[in-house]
């Protein structure tokens, strides 16, 4: 699935080549987003953004991975900015191997990490190789 199919809106429709995307986008219309890897290869879909109430900020989307008919489902909250949109093929793109992938620190529906524990934060972004938007913004200061 990709943005446009899931545009109730007509943002991302317009021929004359005004609106929002890609540079903003609806939200809604990013869950369900297929995930691909640098080797083309599908590794999941989006299920969830995770925003910070405080700042705003997009933190996480939640990927899917792995489950047959929604049975053995893995869960993987990735850095917003570990996911590049990809607009010619209408999906996002994480630089990682299936391989590495399946090594993720990940969860299952029923039990969610603490998103908000800076140390669980840590070790995502740490696997990732991204910085945190703490991390980004003292980089400012």
């Amino acid at each position: 699935m990709n943005y446009e199919s899931r545009d109730t809106y007509g943002m991302y429709k317009n021929a004359n080549g005004n609106g929002p995307g890609p540079s903003l986008m609806g939200a809604d219309t990013l869950v369900g987003n297929d995930v691909y890897n640098c080797q083309h290869e599908d590794i999941g879909d989006i299920k969830e953004i995770m925003l910070d109430m405080n700042s705003g900020k997009v933190c996480y989307a939640v990927l899917s991975f792995g489950s047959f008919l929604g049975m053995g489902e893995k869960l993987f909250a990735v850095p917003w900015g570990a996911l590049k949109l990809d607009t010619e093929n209408k999906r996002f793109i994480l630089d990682i191997d299936k391989e590495r992938l399946k090594d993720a620190p990940g969860f299952d529906k029923d039990n969610w990490p603490d998103m908000a524990d800076n140390r669980w934060s840590n070790d995502i972004h740490s696997y990732y190789r991204t910085k945190s938007y703490e991390q980004t913004q003292r980089n400012f200061e």
